[in-house]
């Protein structure tokens, strides 16, 4: 394959290029479902080819094939060049210019204990049925749900500059789903979180740590017990958002507008633009002192770890937020030459077939003081809320508006009553100005989030979210009911 890049490489700088990378991937999945005591679906993809990329008169061309013979091969780099020199006829920004980076060779791959394609497939539809069944036993279930999930991606990068490297990384994903139903109203509790569950960047064995019948019963009571719950009230009132929860809140208002090419209005027709533009740097206060963000692609297990990006650029940790001081942003090489910083290893494609863009990596609130009891004891009057049910937040990242699966009331430093249909809703910056109690280390955790969407054509990126519980003060909720 290093021949073969290598030939591919040198027909490009033939046809006029200046730089090109080529990317060989092969990527692998497979997603079991469950419903109602049936397997709901079994499938399995495989998908295998090359992407050329390269960059002709400060105009990139790009274009992909899935076959790999020679001959097709040669095609691809010529085409690409045809692409980079018809951008060139219609560039409107100034020319690329990359930041430079030390050409590597190198090898990377996830730990990985037990081949999740290794497990039977029988094994994967007993675990899901056993917790389906435990689940539907609980009085008031309308729908259980189950799904097991694995990813395997192995790549190899070349590029003129010399860089060859090699990674295999693989994921899993597995969670549970409930639908309680009473009348005309459906209440919804998943584990341990909801559109599929957690993610992580490991074996089979991630799943068995899980395991998702131990949590079956009491899943399935949560739903049922919503269906009874107050509603939530509209106020202004403190509000402790569980780890899950956050980490979503995390990916749209803290990840989505350090991605410097939406800043600089790269991806506004799709994705939106940013509301940290590069005038905000090392100026802005994000948030409080309570809060540290850093962007770290070297954390085991995560989602958006990995050992270089589809640039050769190596893994790194970043900080974004610094005691509540915006400090930094995900750059391309490209993104960082042009505003004079250093190439953060962000650039990310899904697939042999799309071009690299700007993406998350793993984007983590860092570790406070505080335990999730400690946060709860001293918190007079709020709500605890967890879970994602829906979100929605403007294309600059600045106003947006979520709703969690469940809640419950805090009074005088103690838990009280299950609220339902819980809503919160805020403005970015003064969102996380107020947080003021982040839990420790002991409730950290790292969350994967695989359906990350960006780009025309659109591209699915995983990353992931450190988070631990966390508290905000005089926040809406309850909104469109007051």
């Amino acid at each position: 394959m290093r021949q073969i890049l290598e030939r591919v490489l040198e027909a490009a700088r033939r046809e006029g290029a200046e730089y090109a990378d080529a990317r060989w991937v092969d990527r692998r999945s497979q997603v079991v479902r469950t419903k109602n005591g049936k397997v709901d679906r079994v499938r399995e993809d495989h998908s295998r080819g090359v992407g050329v990329r390269v960059l002709v008169d400060g105009a990139w061309g790009f274009a992909s094939g899935s076959r790999t013979d020679e001959e097709s091969l040669m095609r691809i780099a010529a085409e690409a060049v045809r692409v980079a020199r018809a951008s060139a006829l219609r560039r409107s920004d100034p020319p690329v210019a990359m930041a430079s980076v030390e050409p590597v060779e190198a090898e990377w791959r996830t730990p990985v204990s037990e081949d999740p394609f290794e497990v039977k497939l029988e094994d994967k539809i007993k675990t899901l049925l056993d917790a389906d069944r435990i689940m539907r036993q609980v009085e008031g279930v309308k729908v259980a749900r189950g799904s097991i999930a694995a990813f395997r991606e192995d790549k190899i990068f070349a590029s003129t500059e010399g860089s060859y490297i090699e990674q295999s990384k693989t994921e899993v994903g597995a969670g549970i789903e409930v639908l309680a139903v009473s009348g005309g109203e459906v209440q919804r509790r998943s584990w341990p979180a909801s559109f599929g569950g957690n993610w992580a960047a490991c074996g089979y064995e991630y799943v068995r740590q899980l395991d998702l019948p131990s949590r079956a019963e009491q899943t399935a009571r949560e739903a049922v017990e919503l269906l009874d719950a107050e509603q939530c009230p509209g106020k202004v009132t403190d509000v402790i958002l569980g780890g899950s929860q956050l980490a979503l809140q995390i990916h749209e208002s803290c990840g989505h507008p350090i991605e410097l090419d939406r800043v600089l209005g790269q991806e506004a027709s799709f994705a939106g633009t940013s509301f940290l533009t590069v005038d905000k740097l090392g100026e802005f206060q994000y948030g409080s002192e309570a809060v540290t963000i850093t962007a770290d692609a070297t954390i085991p297990g995560g989602l958006g770890t990995f050992g270089y990006d589809d640039e050769g650029v190596p893994a790194q940790r970043v900080t974004i937020v610094d005691q509540g001081r915006f400090v930094g942003y995900l750059t391309s090489r490209e993104t960082a030459g042009r505003v004079g910083l250093q190439p953060t290893g962000a650039m990310r494609a899904d697939g042999w077939n799309r071009i690299p863009l700007i993406r998350m990596t793993n984007i983590n609130l860092e570790p406070g003081d505080w335990s999730l009891e400690e946060i709860i004891r001293d918190t007079k009057e709020g709500i605890l809320a967890d879970t994602v049910k829906s979100w929605s937040i403007d294309d600059r990242r600045l106003n947006f508006q979520f709703a969690t699966e469940v809640a419950w009331e805090i009074k005088d430093g103690s838990l009280g009553r299950m609220l339902k249909n819980f809503t919160y809703t805020g403005i970015t910056p003064e969102f996380w100005r107020s947080c003021d109690a982040v839990g420790n280390k002991e409730e950290w955790q790292l969350w994967g989030l695989p359906n990350c969407g960006k780009g025309e054509p659109s591209q699915a990126a995983h990353v992931g979210h450190g988070a631990a519980p966390s508290r905000f003060r005089n926040v809406k909720v309850g909104v469109g009911r007051w």
